[in-house]
């Protein structure tokens, strides 16, 4: 088995346009949850989100592209392109033949959906544009990833709700692991912050109107959010041959099913993701230091990850760190865990822990150390990302220091 290492990071969320400005505002606890602009906010009765200001297409793509780029392709390409700038990879014969890329989504093109829908149902039209289709489709972001950088290896997307980007990444880290490809580009992008996107979420009743609080007692559900994170995996010696920086290795990974609920999670399931990746990676519990945790905010998901985390690490589950940077950049739902994994990277690279903002009382069923309000400094060599879904489908990534 191949040891596989991190090369290249990108990204655009609510907290910023790259890494670089989403580590400065994770450092500092910065919330990037406010009011959205969508069309028909007034129809909603969840006004708050994770969105993305200020994203200029001008001059990222060109009028062609634009015709086939849905927002959440828009985003994952220049998550990629950062991503793939950092790695100083150039994808060319053999390289080109076996890299690929793995992206997950949940909802695809939501935007692009909701756009035709009004379209259709709305304006009473009987045409829509011929790109609607490849447009929407849930691998369009994997799809202009492969062929703007020449991709030419195993490359799909994956759509598991909110474990997508976690499923996605361990599939990649599989590929390389085993040896089929050298390197894969990898992550999740999500954009569902459009009407209809925010209307079917208020349907479950598990939305805040004023914020995300994960962990306090006080917290009355999730906020979304919306963006990408891109990710160059890297066979190690590969990588080392050619001088290139490693930001992380990943270690190791699980992924289980709860086979109970469609919407409430489960301890059980949850502590087979952790225990599984703790195995893979062949790590013990008092290794790890930190915990990005799913952490949406609602009141089943903090308590019951709490328990799992709790019965899986024992006693070092006092000295552990966890903490939900869905606080501040909100739910990127298929794309969550992609951002999430930059805050993982953060704390092995930078050796500072994300915060969970908005934290104000604690709640004894979550009786962790979930870094309130505030980064904290703090040397660790093993982390955990955790990615719990709707379905009940959970995938838990294992990242360490080289």
């Amino acid at each position: 088995m191949k040891r596989v290492v991190i090369t290249g990071a990108g990204t655009i969320n609510a907290l910023g346009h790259n890494v670089a400005d989403t580590w400065t505002a994770m450092k500092e606890g910065k919330c990037g949850i406010g009011p959205m602009d969508v069309r028909d906010v007034d129809r909603l009765a969840i006004k708050i989100g994770g969105q993305v200001h200020g994203f200029e297409t001008e001059g990222l793509f060109n009028r062609q592209q634009m015709a086939l780029y849905d927002r959440f392709t828009q985003f994952a390409l220049v998550a990629a392109r950062e991503a793939i700038a950092q790695s100083g990879l150039s994808f060319s014969g053999e390289l080109a033949a076996k890299a690929g890329v793995v992206m997950g989504t949940s909802g695809g093109g939501m935007q692009t959906l909701d756009e035709n829908y009004r379209t259709v149902y709305e304006d009473g039209k009987n045409r829509v544009h011929p790109f609607v289709v490849p447009k929407l489709m849930n691998n369009a972001a994997a799809s202009h990833i492969s062929m703007e950088f020449n991709l030419k290896g195993p490359s799909f997307t994956v759509a598991t709700a909110c474990a997508s980007s976690n499923h996605a990444m361990a599939q990649a880290f599989q590929l390389v692991r085993c040896g089929m490809a050298p390197a894969m580009v990898t992550g999740g992008a999500e954009s569902m912050l459009c009407f209809g996107g925010v209307k079917a979420w208020e349907g479950l009743r598990v939305m805040s109107k004023d914020g995300c609080r994960p962990f306090s007692a006080n917290r009355n559900g999730m906020v979304q959010g919306e963006g990408a994170g891109v990710f160059v995996f890297e066979e190690y010696e590969h990588a080392k041959a050619r001088g290139a920086e490693i930001l992380a290795e990943v270690a190791g990974f699980a992924m289980s099913s709860d086979a109970a609920d469609i919407v409430m999670p489960s301890k059980q399931g949850a502590a087979r993701a952790i225990s599984g990746a703790l195995a893979d990676a062949k790590l013990n519990a008092s290794d790890v230091g930190y915990i990005n945790a799913h952490g949406t905010g609602t009141a089943a998901n903090d308590k019951t990850e709490c328990a799992a985390v709790a019965d899986v690490f024992g006693p070092h589950a006092d000295n552990l760190m966890i903490s939900s940077t869905k606080s501040m950049h909100g739910h990127l739902i298929g794309g969550t865990g992609a951002v999430e994994l930059l805050a993982c990277i953060m704390a092995l690279k930078e050796g500072v822990i994300a915060p969970t903002v908005g934290y104000e009382e604690p709640d004894p069923e979550c009786a962790l150390d979930v870094v309130p309000n505030e980064a904290r400094e703090a040397k660790v060599d093993a982390v955990l990302s955790n990615a719990f879904a709707f379905g009940g489908l959970n995938a838990v990534l294992a990242l360490r220091a080289v």
